[in-house]
């Protein structure tokens, strides 16, 4: 990559770190905090101290956050750490002098509960699509993970997500209210981030098993301007060999297609499948 290519990078990295690091600021310092929800995370831990001492929660979070990155440097390489401890430095910065300037809510704490979790969600979907994190337990994680590969991430970060939330309610709120609202903010925050990094080019998958995939192919193409793949079969019981029609389109599409199948060939067998993400000519590009 050349020098004016990678400052660029740098740059455009550093501008969605400070954007998403405003984001998880006003959720978590302007929303959590005056409603005494626990928060999952490094954040969600150092909201503890703020709420219990008085501790900046950016400064709490870079400081827990260097003993971690020290711990599990190997299982993380050294790429992705860097750009992990720059996003949780500017995203810190934001929360302890950006954020304080802004007003604190005060209202409804379902409200609250429902905006920390989309703004926090927004912030973390934007540095990780960046190729990069705010460290903490998603470093944790990620060690676990490397020392016992047969556990999943996903659960380890439910784990680890759950104890820090359990943990912040008994020391701070000490009471069920506020784990609930703790427990609907992560699922909300896992929600949005899995909405914002694959939801936005998400679709459908359809695997079409009909004796005329030629007519379905084309009245497929003539009524969502869709291209297919036929792909070879055979079935088990039968022995009969067959093209399955398969068809990417986006949701709003599956729709007509299903319904010019079963005109086509009422006796169709179809599946369809959700996709995550679709790249490629129609879709989003590569």
């Amino acid at each position: 990559m050349e020098k004016t290519q990678w400052i660029r990078k740098q740059a455009a990295d550093c501008a969605v770190d400070l954007a998403a690091g405003m984001l998880i600021a006003l959720g978590t310092y302007n929303f959590a905090a005056e409603a005494r929800f626990p928060m999952a995370g490094i954040n969600g831990i150092a909201l503890i101290f703020y709420q219990l001492l008085g501790t900046p929660i950016g400064l709490m979070a870079i400081l827990l956050n260097i003993p971690v990155a020290l711990l599990c440097f190997r299982a993380l390489g050294r790429g992705f750490l860097f750009r992990s401890l720059r996003s949780n430095f500017l995203t810190s910065l934001v929360m302890d002098y950006v954020a304080p300037l802004l007003p604190v809510y005060t209202g409804d704490r379902l409200l609250a509960a429902l905006c920390t979790g989309v703004l926090s969600g927004l912030g973390y979907a934007l540095i990780f699509s960046r190729g990069s994190s705010t460290g903490g337990t998603d470093f944790v994680s990620l060690y676990v993970q490397s020392r016992s590969p047969h556990l999943s991430l996903g659960k380890i970060t439910f784990v680890l997500d759950f104890l820090v939330v359990l943990l912040g309610a008994a020391l701070v709120s000490r009471d069920m209210d506020s784990l609930i609202y703790g427990v609907l903010i992560s699922f909300l925050l896992s929600a949005v981030m899995d909405k914002v990094l694959y939801g936005m080019d998400a679709g459908k998958l359809a695997l079409i098993i009909t004796d005329c995939p030629r007519e379905v192919a084309d009245r497929i193409s003539q009524i969502v301007d869709r291209g297919s793949t036929f792909l070879k079969a055979e079935g088990t019981f039968s022995g009969q060999k067959k093209d399955v029609v398969l068809c990417a389109c986006n949701n709003k599409q599956m729709y007509p297609i299903r319904r010019a199948v079963k005109e086509l060939d009422p006796r169709a067998f179809i599946i369809i499948l959700e996709s995550n993400e679709v790249l490629g000519e129609g879709f989003k590009a590569q």
